[in-house]
C-alpha cells in the first residue's frame, strides 16, 4: 500500500508539472499573438476554484494529473475534452473575431502549436542543466568501462560467447556505450539478435547476442540476458550481519571485505545475488579480508525473502556531488536530450517496421510505477532523469502529425497554406472524430497492457 500511494502521488506531481509546462507554452505564445485564452486550467474538469483576470479564467480543476488551455476558436471534436462536432456558423463567427485562434494567420497558429512541445523540450534541458550544474552525483570510486563482471551460465550472453572480464566496446549501433545505452538498446531489440563487440585480451571480438523476450517487460534488467555489469572496483564490504542467517553461521562479520566468491572477484552484492540464484543453494567458498588477514570461509545460502541469500547488509557505495561548470553542464544536458530524443524516434521507427511491440510502451500505470520507484530511490539523479525523459517524450510525441495532437494541427495548417484555402470543415471534423476514437482505443490498450505488467499478474504467468 505504501509503494502504491507513493507511485500515485509521484505520478500526479510528475504529470501535472509536465502538462502544465506544455500548456504554458501554448498559453504564452497565444497571448503574444493576441489570441483570446478563455481558460488556463491546472487539472481537468470539473472546475474547483479560480480567478478570472481579463478574458482568462485561471482555475484549478478536480483531476489534477494534467491541465489544458482553452482558446476561442478551438472547435474540432476532441480538443480540450470536447466531443461535440464543429458548429459551422460558430466557426465562421470566430473567423470574424480578432481574438479567435482561427482569425489569426496560419504561421501564428503553427507557432502556437509548436510552443507546447518546445516548452517540454526546454524543460527537459533545464532539468538536466540544473542537475549537472548544481548536483551531478557521481560514485566516489567507479569503473567507467563497460566491464562484464559475471555471465550467468546458460544465459543468452553465455550462448553469445560473452565472458566475465570482457569490455563491451560496441552494442547494436552504439560505439563505446555506457550501461544505460546497453540497457536501452536491449529493450529496443527484444527477442532479436544484436551485434556486440567485446574487448578481450587486447583483441576485438565480434559476437551476436539474442536479446530475450523478457526485455519487453517493465522489470527487465541486464541480468535477464545474463550480463552482470561491474560498476565498482573494490570488494564487497560487509556493514552488518543479520542474526541466525547463513552469514552469521559462516562467521562473516561486520567490517569484513569479501574479495572473491568461489574464486570469482565479485565487486557488488547484485552480482553475488545473481550468482547465488544460479547456484540454487550450492555452498560458497568466500575469501575474506579481516583486520589485515586473509580468511577462507564456507557459507551455505538459504532462501530468505523469496531468494537465495546469505543475510548480511553491504556497505553502500559512496557518492559525492561534483557540480560541473555551466558550459559543461549545458553540453551534458544537451547530450542527454539528444540521446533520449533520438531514442524516441528509434522506438517509433521500430513500431512501424514491427521490430518493437506496442505492448512494450508504458502508459499511465507504467509511468506511475517508475515515478514511485524514482521517488523512493536514493539521490537526485533518478528523479531528474525520469522527469526529463517524460518531458522529452511528451514533447516529441505531440509533434507527431496525428489529428488531436499538436503535430496534427500543424500538418493541417501546412496543407491549408499550400492549398491557399481552408480544408472543408465537415471533412476536418470527420478526420478529428476518427482520430479521437483511434487515440482512445490506443489509450485503453496501453492501460490494459500496463495493468497486465503489474507484479500481481506477472507472477501468475506460467
Amino acid at each position: 500500500m505504501h509503494a502504491f500511494l507513493i507511485s500515485i502521488l509521484a505520478f500526479v506531481i510528475l504529470i501535472s508539472i509536465m502538462v502544465l509546462v506544455h500548456e504554458l507554452g501554448h498559453f504564452i505564445v497565444a497571448k503574444l499573438c493576441g489570441v483570446r485564452v478563455e481558460r488556463f486550467s491546472i487539472g481537468f474538469p470539473p472546475r474547483l476554484f479560480g480567478i478570472k483576470i481579463g478574458d482568462t479564467d485561471y482555475c484549478v480543476s478536480a483531476t489534477l494529473a494534467g491541465g489544458y488551455v482553452k482558446m476561442t476558436g478551438e472547435d474540432m471534436p476532441g480538443e480540450n475534452l470536447s466531443l461535440q462536432g464543429a458548429d459551422s456558423e460558430q466557426a465562421e463567427a470566430h473567423k470574424a473575431d480578432p481574438g479567435a485562434l482561427t482569425s489569426h494567420p496560419r504561421w501564428q497558429r503553427i507557432l502556437i502549436g509548436l510552443a507546447g512541445p518546445i516548452a517540454n523540450l526546454i524543460l527537459a534541458f533545464v532539468l538536466m542543466f540544473i542537475y549537472f550544474a548544481w548536483i551531478n552525483e557521481v560514485p566516489s570510486v567507479q569503473v567507467k568501462a563497460t566491464t562484464v563482471e559475471w555471465v550467468t551460465p546458460g544465459s543468452a550472453a553465455a550462448q553469445a560467447g560473452i565472458e566475465p572480464g570482457d569490455v563491451i566496446s560496441k552494442f547494436d549501433t552504439v560505439d563505446n556505450p555506457d550501461w544505460d545505452q546497453i540497457y536501452a538498446h536491449s529493450e529496443l531489440n527484444a527477442n532479436q539478435n544484436v551485434a556486440v563487440t567485446v574487448e578481450r585480451g587486447g583483441k576485438a571480438l565480434p559476437l551476436t547476442l539474442h536479446v530475450p523476450s523478457a526485455a519487453k517487460d517493465q522489470d527487465f534488467d541486464l541480468s535477464d540476458e545474463g550480463i552482470l555489469p561491474q560498476f565498482l572496483p573494490g570488494p564487497i564490504q560487509v556493514s552488518e550481519v543479520e542474526p541466525d542467517t547463513p552469514a552469521e553461521r559462516a562467521d562473516l562479520r561486520a567490517g569484513d571485505a569479501i574479495t572473491s566468491v568461489d574464486g570469482h572477484p565479485f565487486h557488488t552484492v547484485t552480482t553475488l545475488l545473481g550468482y547465488m540464484q544460479t547456484g540454487q543453494g550450492k555452498p560458497l567458498d568466500l575469501t575474506v579480508q579481516r583486520n589485515g588477514q586473509t580468511l577462507q570461509l564456507v557459507a551455505h545460502p538459504a532462501v530468505l525473502d523469496a531468494g537465495w541469500k546469505l543475510g548480511f547488509v553491504a556497505v553502500l557505495p559512496p557518492y559525492r556531488d561534483q557540480p560541473l561548470p555551466a558550459g559543461k553542464a549545458a553540453t551534458k544536458a544537451a547530450q542527454f536530450c539528444k540521446e533520449n530524443s533520438t531514442l524516441v524516434v528509434e522506438v517509433l521507427k521500430r513500431l512501424f517496421t514491427r521490430r518493437f511491440s506496442v505492448s512494450q510502451l508504458n502508459g499511465p500505470v507504467g509511468i506511475a510505477r517508475m515515478a514511485g520507484q524514482a521517488a523512493e530511490m536514493n539521490g537526485w539523479e533518478p528523479k531528474f532523469d525520469l522527469g526529463a525523459e517524460i518531458s522529452l517524450q511528451l514533447g516529441m510525441l505531440n509533434l507527431l502529425p496525428f489529428p488531436i495532437l499538436d503535430g496534427g494541427m500543424i500538418l493541417f495548417l501546412i496543407i491549408e497554406s499550400a492549398l491557399r484555402h481552408d480544408i472543408n470543415l465537415a471533412i476536418k471534423e470527420r478526420i478529428y472524430q476518427a482520430a479521437f476514437v483511434v487515440l482512445m482505443m490506443f489509450f485503453v490498450f496501453i492501460i490494459f497492457s500496463d495493468v497486465t505488467k503489474l507484479p500481481m499478474f506477472t507472477h501468475v504467468k506460467p
